[in-house]
């Protein structure tokens, strides 16, 4: 049995979960998509041979960090992929509680569309679940594929967006809209404005938020398998 398999309910509740589900997709065939992704196959046989007195739980955590960077890596080094990407999806009108779009995406959807699709990371669905994943950075701070939230429903981050530079960011905005790229100082998204995020392997999700993406991490190993 594999150590990924062993300690994956172990380490559910004590492990960020943006770190598991980075591991659990790394490992996942390889798909069109993102044809340079590489998962790290001797990287169980290099922990045990370089520190052979750990634990199996201290050598999945090191295998679990180590996971975790490479995941950090991959959005910095691939945002202008990541943006691209996005790009693309401009035009695809807004419709609530899809994920495809060839039937549309809401704000949240739209967002994990593009990670899933570019670099294979699984987002929680909801905006106010996103808004717990990654590190929290100022506005100064923003670089291209971080992420930015806004209160629109007079409820902390109630929508979300993906940031391109130049103060712009793409998002699905709302009910007869489509994808599209605005400015973040324009009078109304200005004053709506309510942070940003940079996916960096680290979450503050609780046990049940945990437990759901957990779901949706097998939901696309059985998936995979059927391939």
């Amino acid at each position: 049995m594999s150590l990924q398999k062993d300690l994956l309910p172990v380490l559910a509740k004590q492990l960020p979960m943006a770190v598991l589900i980075s591991l659990t997709l790394f490992a996942l065939p390889a798909r069109a998509v993102d044809a340079n992704s590489e998962a790290p196959k001797d990287a169980p046989v290099e922990v045990a041979r370089d520190v052979p007195k750990e634990t199996m739980f201290q050598v999945g955590k090191s295998y679990f960090a180590r996971v975790s960077d490479r995941l950090a890596d991959s959005v910095t080094g691939k945002s202008d992929e990541l943006i691209n990407r996005a790009m693309e999806v401009i035009g695809v009108r807004y419709r609530w509680d899809t994920e495809l779009p060839q039937s549309g995406l809401d704000g949240s959807s739209f967002v994990g569309y593009v990670f899933k699709d570019k670099l294979g990371f699984l987002l929680p669905r909801k905006s106010t679940q996103m808004s717990r994943v990654g590190k929290p950075i100022n506005r100064e701070e923003l670089q291209p594929g971080d992420l930015v939230f806004f209160n629109t429903m007079r409820l902390t981050f109630s929508h979300v967006g993906i940031y391109v530079g130049d103060n712009k960011f793409i998002h699905s905005p709302s009910k007869g809209t489509s994808v599209r790229v605005d400015d973040l100082g324009s009078l109304y998204w200005d004053k709506r404005f309510d942070g940003a995020r940079r996916l960096d392997g680290s979450d503050n999700l609780g046990d049940a938020e945990r437990k759901e993406l957990l779901n949706e991490v097998n939901k696309l190993k059985r998936k995979s398998r059927s391939l």
